[in-house]
């Protein structure tokens, strides 16, 4: 009996551990709730859309424009993630196209990839307001927009969707920036499924190309690269230091100080 107590004590104590590493992981999502970045409430059928006035209005601006966005996803899940998508716009068009994933589609076997003209390209995700993370203009937004077919005709999981860990809305999204370099795309540490991968891509290019990530189906992994810096992902929850533009990235919270 006497031999077994340091056994017992070493697993106390890793016990111990593992759940204050828990709650720090769950800390900042927790934060994210209580200070209302992130709400339990609401009703998707009676959700806002509206354009939050961040696409150049097309009549005004005929130069080609490709534009990257974050909301918060709708619900529990905005307390850990953002829902990313890309919307462009060719030169000379008189309106946006909206690419993103949508998980709902699954459920009839349909392509969970929405290429929509319908929606604003900056229209709020159910409710929440959404944040511009990429701009290109002129000839950069061309030569992204040259590449977005075989971008999504590339995508390797068209009908499949998981909240968590993935694939997902930011699976779909880091895919575009690993395919199209130009797109030089830096997501949100909150981004949960950005670093889905299977077991043919342990290894791969950062979304931006300034880096690699390693990541095991996007339940544990890193990333070390100039635009993302340094990011570790611990069941999907990602903690992390910029250098290159100084901010930690805490679980749920995302960059502090805010997004740059």
């Amino acid at each position: 009996m006497f031999r077994q107590m340091p056994r017992l004590a070493r697993l106390s104590r890793m016990t111990i551990w593992l759940l204050a590493g828990l709650a720090l992981l769950l800390a900042g999502p927790l934060f994210t709730l209580a200070f209302g970045r992130a709400s339990l409430h609401g009703d998707w059928r009676t959700a806002t859309h509206r354009a939050a006035g961040l696409a150049p209005d097309p009549a005004q601006h005929p130069e080609a424009v490709v534009q990257v966005y974050a909301s918060r996803a709708f619900g529990w899940r905005g307390a850990f993630a953002d829902h990313t998508w890309l919307a462009a716009k060719p030169a000379g068009a008189s309106r946006y196209t909206r690419f993103e994933v949508i998980g709902w589609y699954a459920r009839s076997g349909r392509s969970v990839i929405s290429v929509s003209e319908g929606r604003a390209p900056d229209a709020e995700w159910y409710g929440a307001p959404p944040r511009l993370l990429r701009d290109l203009r002129g000839a950069q937004a061309e030569a992204v927009i040259a590449c977005l077919p075989e971008a999504l005709q590339s995508y390797p999981y068209p009908t499949q969707y998981h909240v968590w860990p993935g694939p997902n809305s930011n699976t779909f999204v880091a895919h575009l920036g690993r395919a199209i370099p130009e797109l030089r795309l830096s997501l949100p540490s909150t981004a949960i499924g950005k670093d889905y991968a299977s077991l043919r891509e342990i290894v791969a290019w950062a979304p931006s190309h300034t880096g690699i990530a390693v990541s095991l189906y996007g339940l544990i992994g890193m990333t070390a690269a100039l635009d993302e810096g340094l990011e570790l992902n611990i069941l999907g929850l990602v903690t992390g230091v910029d250098v290159m533009h100084p901010a930690l990235k805490i679980p749920g919270v995302g960059r502090v100080p805010g997004e740059r």
